[in-house]
Protein backbone atom coordinates (compact mmCIF):
# COMPACT_ATOMS: atom_id res chain seq x y z
CA UNK A 1 0.00 0.00 0.00
CA UNK A 2 1.64 3.44 -1.12
CA UNK A 3 -1.77 5.20 -0.26
CA UNK A 4 -5.11 5.35 1.09
CA UNK A 5 -8.42 6.63 -0.17
CA UNK A 6 -11.63 6.38 1.79
CA UNK A 7 -14.92 8.01 0.26
CA UNK A 8 -18.27 7.39 -1.13
CA UNK A 9 -18.80 5.73 -4.28
CA UNK A 10 -21.02 7.28 -6.99
CA UNK A 11 -22.11 6.51 -10.38
CA UNK A 12 -21.83 9.58 -12.03
CA UNK A 13 -24.38 10.50 -15.25
CA UNK A 14 -23.22 13.93 -17.22
CA UNK A 15 -25.20 15.41 -19.50
CA UNK A 16 -25.27 18.50 -21.41
CA UNK A 17 -28.50 20.25 -22.61
CA UNK A 18 -30.65 23.55 -23.17
CA UNK A 19 -33.36 22.20 -21.86
CA UNK A 20 -34.94 20.61 -19.28
CA UNK A 21 -37.92 18.78 -19.78
CA UNK A 22 -40.97 19.14 -17.55
CA UNK A 23 -44.66 17.56 -17.05
CA UNK A 24 -44.78 14.86 -20.00
CA UNK A 25 -41.92 16.47 -21.71
CA UNK A 26 -39.21 14.46 -24.04
CA UNK A 27 -35.68 15.77 -24.86
CA UNK A 28 -32.43 14.34 -26.14
CA UNK A 29 -29.40 15.88 -24.64
CA UNK A 30 -26.39 17.12 -26.64
CA UNK A 31 -23.65 14.58 -25.05
CA UNK A 32 -23.46 12.53 -21.70
CA UNK A 33 -20.96 10.29 -20.17
CA UNK A 34 -20.85 7.49 -17.54
CA UNK A 35 -18.28 7.13 -14.73
CA UNK A 36 -16.88 6.72 -11.44
CA UNK A 37 -17.88 9.34 -9.52
CA UNK A 38 -17.55 10.32 -5.24
CA UNK A 39 -14.57 13.08 -3.84
CA UNK A 40 -12.24 10.71 -2.76
CA UNK A 41 -12.75 7.91 -5.13
CA UNK A 42 -12.17 9.94 -7.85
CA UNK A 43 -8.90 11.21 -6.20
CA UNK A 44 -8.16 7.70 -6.03
CA UNK A 45 -8.83 6.82 -9.56
CA UNK A 46 -6.46 10.24 -11.01
CA UNK A 47 -3.63 9.38 -8.81
CA UNK A 48 -4.16 5.91 -10.48
CA UNK A 49 -3.99 7.31 -13.62
CA UNK A 50 -1.00 9.27 -13.13
CA UNK A 51 0.53 6.16 -12.34
CA UNK A 52 1.02 5.48 -8.19
CA UNK A 53 -2.19 2.71 -7.86
CA UNK A 54 -3.81 3.33 -4.23
CA UNK A 55 -5.67 1.29 -1.95
CA UNK A 56 -9.66 2.60 -2.09
CA UNK A 57 -12.19 1.72 0.90
CA UNK A 58 -15.44 2.79 -0.34
CA UNK A 59 -19.29 1.48 -0.29
CA UNK A 60 -20.26 -0.94 -2.50
CA UNK A 61 -23.96 -2.68 -3.24
CA UNK A 62 -24.13 -5.91 -4.88
CA UNK A 63 -25.70 -4.55 -7.55
CA UNK A 64 -24.99 -4.16 -11.48
CA UNK A 65 -23.73 -0.51 -10.64
CA UNK A 66 -21.71 -2.16 -7.97
CA UNK A 67 -20.13 -4.20 -9.97
CA UNK A 68 -19.45 -1.83 -12.67
CA UNK A 69 -17.40 0.11 -10.19
CA UNK A 70 -15.84 -2.78 -9.56
CA UNK A 71 -14.45 -3.64 -13.10
CA UNK A 72 -13.55 0.04 -13.23
CA UNK A 73 -11.63 -0.25 -9.97
CA UNK A 74 -9.77 -3.01 -11.44
CA UNK A 75 -8.61 -1.59 -15.12
CA UNK A 76 -7.55 1.49 -12.88
CA UNK A 77 -4.90 -1.23 -10.67
CA UNK A 78 -6.78 0.25 -8.01
CA UNK A 79 -6.77 -2.00 -4.33
CA UNK A 80 -10.43 -2.04 -3.84
CA UNK A 81 -11.89 -2.75 0.00
CA UNK A 82 -15.56 -2.20 -0.24
CA UNK A 83 -18.39 -1.32 2.43
CA UNK A 84 -21.67 -3.19 1.76
CA UNK A 85 -24.77 -0.81 1.19
CA UNK A 86 -28.04 -2.08 0.05
CA UNK A 87 -27.90 0.22 -3.24
CA UNK A 88 -25.40 1.92 -4.95
CA UNK A 89 -25.19 6.05 -5.17
CA UNK A 90 -26.38 7.82 -8.38
CA UNK A 91 -25.37 11.68 -8.89
CA UNK A 92 -26.84 12.86 -12.18
CA UNK A 93 -24.97 16.36 -13.15
CA UNK A 94 -25.82 18.78 -15.51
CA UNK A 95 -22.62 21.52 -16.36
CA UNK A 96 -23.73 24.37 -17.90
CA UNK A 97 -21.69 27.90 -18.39
CA UNK A 98 -18.72 27.04 -15.64
CA UNK A 99 -21.23 25.50 -13.10
CA UNK A 100 -23.05 22.47 -12.66
CA UNK A 101 -26.63 21.41 -11.15
CA UNK A 102 -26.32 18.00 -9.66
CA UNK A 103 -29.28 15.45 -8.41
CA UNK A 104 -27.54 12.93 -5.79
CA UNK A 105 -29.16 9.34 -5.27
CA UNK A 106 -26.97 8.11 -2.07
CA UNK A 107 -27.14 5.22 0.12
CA UNK A 108 -24.59 5.66 2.77
CA UNK A 109 -26.31 3.04 5.79
CA UNK A 110 -23.81 0.98 6.24
CA UNK A 111 -24.36 -2.52 6.46
CA UNK A 112 -21.35 -3.88 7.59
CA UNK A 113 -18.19 -1.98 10.42
CA UNK A 114 -14.64 -0.19 8.14
CA UNK A 115 -12.47 -2.89 6.52
CA UNK A 116 -9.24 -2.88 8.59
CA UNK A 117 -6.34 -2.91 6.92
CA UNK A 118 -2.87 -3.07 7.27
CA UNK A 119 -1.05 0.58 6.43
CA UNK A 120 2.38 -0.51 7.10
CA UNK A 121 4.28 0.85 4.04
CA UNK A 122 1.83 3.83 3.67
CA UNK A 123 2.67 6.85 2.64
CA UNK A 124 -0.10 9.21 2.54
CA UNK A 125 -4.36 9.40 3.14
CA UNK A 126 -6.86 11.03 1.90
CA UNK A 127 -10.18 11.83 2.62
CA UNK A 128 -13.02 13.48 2.25
CA UNK A 129 -14.98 13.35 4.94
CA UNK A 130 -17.53 10.64 4.20
CA UNK A 131 -17.30 7.23 6.23
CA UNK A 132 -16.70 9.64 9.08
CA UNK A 133 -16.47 6.43 11.49
CA UNK A 134 -13.37 5.51 8.85
CA UNK A 135 -11.95 8.41 7.98
CA UNK A 136 -11.45 9.27 12.08
CA UNK A 137 -9.64 5.68 12.93
CA UNK A 138 -7.64 5.81 9.78
CA UNK A 139 -6.45 9.57 10.35
CA UNK A 140 -5.41 8.83 14.22
CA UNK A 141 -3.86 5.50 12.61
CA UNK A 142 -1.81 7.82 10.16
CA UNK A 143 -1.11 10.67 12.38
CA UNK A 144 0.56 8.37 15.00
CA UNK A 145 2.86 6.58 12.34
CA UNK A 146 3.72 9.78 10.46
CA UNK A 147 2.05 9.13 7.08
CA UNK A 148 0.87 12.29 5.73
CA UNK A 149 -2.96 13.16 5.99
CA UNK A 150 -5.01 15.17 3.59
CA UNK A 151 -8.88 16.06 3.90
CA UNK A 152 -10.73 17.22 0.95
CA UNK A 153 -13.21 20.00 2.79
CA UNK A 154 -16.29 19.76 0.60
CA UNK A 155 -18.53 20.28 2.97
CA UNK A 156 -19.28 19.86 6.49
CA UNK A 157 -19.61 16.68 8.07
CA UNK A 158 -20.75 15.14 11.11
CA UNK A 159 -17.03 15.01 12.36
CA UNK A 160 -15.50 17.73 10.66
CA UNK A 161 -14.07 20.06 13.73
CA UNK A 162 -12.31 16.61 15.08
CA UNK A 163 -11.39 15.52 11.90
CA UNK A 164 -9.29 18.00 11.36
CA UNK A 165 -6.94 17.70 14.47
CA UNK A 166 -5.31 14.41 12.83
CA UNK A 167 -4.77 16.49 9.36
CA UNK A 168 -1.49 17.73 7.84
CA UNK A 169 -3.16 18.96 4.40
CA UNK A 170 -6.70 20.21 4.11
CA UNK A 171 -8.05 21.87 1.15
CA UNK A 172 -11.54 22.88 1.33
CA UNK A 173 -14.21 24.49 -0.71
CA UNK A 174 -15.96 27.68 -0.44
CA UNK A 175 -18.91 25.84 0.36
CA UNK A 176 -17.31 24.53 3.94
CA UNK A 177 -16.81 28.66 4.50
CA UNK A 178 -20.39 29.50 3.46
CA UNK A 179 -21.73 26.12 6.12
CA UNK A 180 -19.59 27.44 8.87
CA UNK A 181 -20.28 31.18 8.52
CA UNK A 182 -16.25 32.02 7.23
CA UNK A 183 -14.59 33.98 4.78
CA UNK A 184 -11.79 32.42 2.99
CA UNK A 185 -9.32 34.37 4.48
CA UNK A 186 -11.13 33.02 8.34
CA UNK A 187 -11.41 29.81 7.05
CA UNK A 188 -7.59 29.86 6.68
CA UNK A 189 -7.29 30.61 10.39
CA UNK A 190 -9.26 28.16 11.55
CA UNK A 191 -7.30 25.19 9.82
CA UNK A 192 -4.20 26.65 11.73
CA UNK A 193 -5.65 26.52 14.95
CA UNK A 194 -6.66 22.86 14.64
CA UNK A 195 -2.89 22.06 13.67
CA UNK A 196 -3.36 21.62 9.78
CA UNK A 197 0.09 22.45 8.66
CA UNK A 198 -0.84 23.38 5.15
CA UNK A 199 -4.69 25.05 4.26
CA UNK A 200 -6.30 26.36 1.77
CA UNK A 201 -9.76 27.59 0.30
CA UNK A 202 -10.53 26.26 -3.78
CA UNK A 203 -12.21 29.64 -5.12
CA UNK A 204 -12.92 28.03 -9.23
CA UNK A 205 -11.53 30.79 -11.43
CA UNK A 206 -10.27 32.91 -8.82
CA UNK A 207 -7.89 30.19 -7.65
CA UNK A 208 -6.25 28.49 -4.39
CA UNK A 209 -6.13 30.93 -1.46
CA UNK A 210 -3.88 28.83 0.67
CA UNK A 211 -0.97 28.93 3.55
CA UNK A 212 2.42 26.85 3.40
CA UNK A 213 4.52 25.17 6.23
CA UNK A 214 5.66 28.62 7.58
CA UNK A 215 2.08 29.76 7.61
CA UNK A 216 2.61 32.25 5.06
CA UNK A 217 -0.50 33.29 3.05
CA UNK A 218 -0.21 33.47 -0.37
CA UNK A 219 -2.59 32.98 -3.74
CA UNK A 220 -2.20 30.98 -6.33
CA UNK A 221 -4.06 31.59 -9.41
CA UNK A 222 -6.24 29.70 -11.74
CA UNK A 223 -4.95 29.15 -15.19
CA UNK A 224 -6.26 31.38 -17.85
CA UNK A 225 -8.54 29.70 -19.71
CA UNK A 226 -10.87 30.21 -22.66
CA UNK A 227 -14.42 29.89 -21.33
CA UNK A 228 -15.62 28.81 -24.13
CA UNK A 229 -13.06 25.80 -23.71
CA UNK A 230 -14.87 25.30 -20.11
CA UNK A 231 -17.00 22.15 -20.69
CA UNK A 232 -17.69 20.35 -17.61
CA UNK A 233 -15.93 21.82 -14.08
CA UNK A 234 -17.31 18.75 -11.82
CA UNK A 235 -14.84 16.91 -10.49
CA UNK A 236 -12.13 19.09 -10.94
CA UNK A 237 -11.57 19.45 -7.30
CA UNK A 238 -11.11 15.75 -7.14
CA UNK A 239 -8.72 15.79 -9.48
CA UNK A 240 -7.07 18.69 -8.29
CA UNK A 241 -6.99 16.91 -4.59
CA UNK A 242 -5.31 13.33 -6.51
CA UNK A 243 -2.89 14.57 -8.42
CA UNK A 244 -1.49 16.61 -5.65
CA UNK A 245 -1.36 13.37 -3.75
CA UNK A 246 0.39 12.13 -6.50
CA UNK A 247 2.57 14.46 -6.83
CA UNK A 248 3.24 14.31 -3.23
CA UNK A 249 3.93 10.43 -3.49
CA UNK A 250 5.98 10.94 -6.47
CA UNK A 251 8.68 13.07 -4.74
CA UNK A 252 7.93 14.59 -1.13
CA UNK A 253 10.85 16.82 -1.55
CA UNK A 254 9.39 18.73 -3.49
CA UNK A 255 7.65 22.01 -2.04
CA UNK A 256 3.53 22.51 -1.70
CA UNK A 257 3.50 25.16 -4.02
CA UNK A 258 4.80 22.55 -6.73
CA UNK A 259 2.61 19.99 -5.33
CA UNK A 260 -0.08 22.66 -6.12
CA UNK A 261 1.37 23.43 -9.56
CA UNK A 262 0.71 20.58 -10.74
CA UNK A 263 -2.56 19.56 -9.40
CA UNK A 264 -3.81 23.33 -11.10
CA UNK A 265 -2.44 21.80 -14.70
CA UNK A 266 -4.15 18.40 -13.96
CA UNK A 267 -7.56 20.61 -12.76
CA UNK A 268 -7.24 22.58 -16.28
CA UNK A 269 -6.79 19.57 -18.14
CA UNK A 270 -10.28 18.06 -16.60
CA UNK A 271 -12.48 21.10 -17.02
CA UNK A 272 -11.47 20.47 -20.59
CA UNK A 273 -13.49 17.05 -20.85
CA UNK A 274 -16.90 15.92 -20.26
CA UNK A 275 -17.61 13.41 -17.54
CA UNK A 276 -14.61 12.50 -14.75
CA UNK A 277 -13.14 9.65 -16.79
CA UNK A 278 -12.43 11.13 -19.98
CA UNK A 279 -11.14 14.13 -17.57
CA UNK A 280 -8.22 12.06 -15.93
CA UNK A 281 -5.66 13.53 -17.26
CA UNK A 282 -1.72 11.52 -17.89
CA UNK A 283 1.56 13.19 -16.97
CA UNK A 284 2.07 14.09 -20.66
CA UNK A 285 -1.26 16.03 -20.16
CA UNK A 286 -0.18 17.40 -17.24
CA UNK A 287 3.14 18.93 -18.79
CA UNK A 288 0.95 19.93 -22.13
CA UNK A 289 -0.55 21.86 -19.96
CA UNK A 290 2.29 23.71 -18.26
CA UNK A 291 3.74 24.29 -21.55
CA UNK A 292 0.73 26.53 -22.87
CA UNK A 293 0.20 28.18 -20.06
CA UNK A 294 3.76 28.87 -19.27
CA UNK A 295 3.99 32.45 -20.21
CA UNK A 296 0.88 33.41 -17.94
CA UNK A 297 2.19 32.06 -14.39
Amino acid sequence: MQALFIGQTYIDVTFITDHMPVGDEKHVADAYAVSFGGNAVTAAFCCAKLGIEPDLIATMANDWLGRMFWDMADRYGISFHPRKVNSSSLSFIMPNDGKRAIVRCRDDQHIHPFPLLNIKGCRALHIDGHQPDAAIHYAKLCREDGILTSLDGGGLRTNTHELLEFIDVAIVAERLCEQMDKTPEHMLDYLKSRGCRVGGVTMGERGLLWYDEAGVVGILPALPIQRKRVIDTNGAGDVFHGAYIYSYLADPSKAWHEHFEFARAASTYKIQKLGNEAGLPTLADIEAVKHEFRAAV
